[in-house]
């Protein structure tokens, strides 16, 4: 029983120290909502009549796009959406994909 109470007490400080809404939404929500967007309209372009979804086959060249995207940062790209929001959510997937990778090699 005390293991189980000691693992509760780990599991709520790894929590605390996870602040997602606090530490991440309330900072930065204008940017959250924008790359939000991106993902949906790029969701259409690439993925058209399918419900919102991440397709990886279409997404390898997460740090080529980022870089792209970012040397026309703080312009609108053709479609509408910020080039900032495409490289955000190209970081997004990067980190992602590391953080995955980490795991199955754990």
């Amino acid at each position: 029983m005390n293991n189980d109470i000691d693992y509760k007490l780990i599991e709520a400080k790894k929590r605390k120290a996870t602040p997602i809404f606090s530490g991440v939404l309330k900072y930065f929500p204008d940017a959250i909502k924008a790359v939000a967007q991106c993902s949906f309209k790029g969701n259409d372009q690439h993925n058209p009549n399918t419900s919102l979804h991440w397709d990886r086959s279409k997404s390898g060249d997460e740090l080529d796009a980022l870089t792209r995207h970012l040397m026309d940062a703080g312009t609108m790209d053709d479609d509408g959406v910020r080039h900032s929001a495409k490289v955000a959510w190209r970081a997004l997937a990067n980190l992602q994909k590391e953080i995955e990778n980490e795991v199955q090699e754990a």
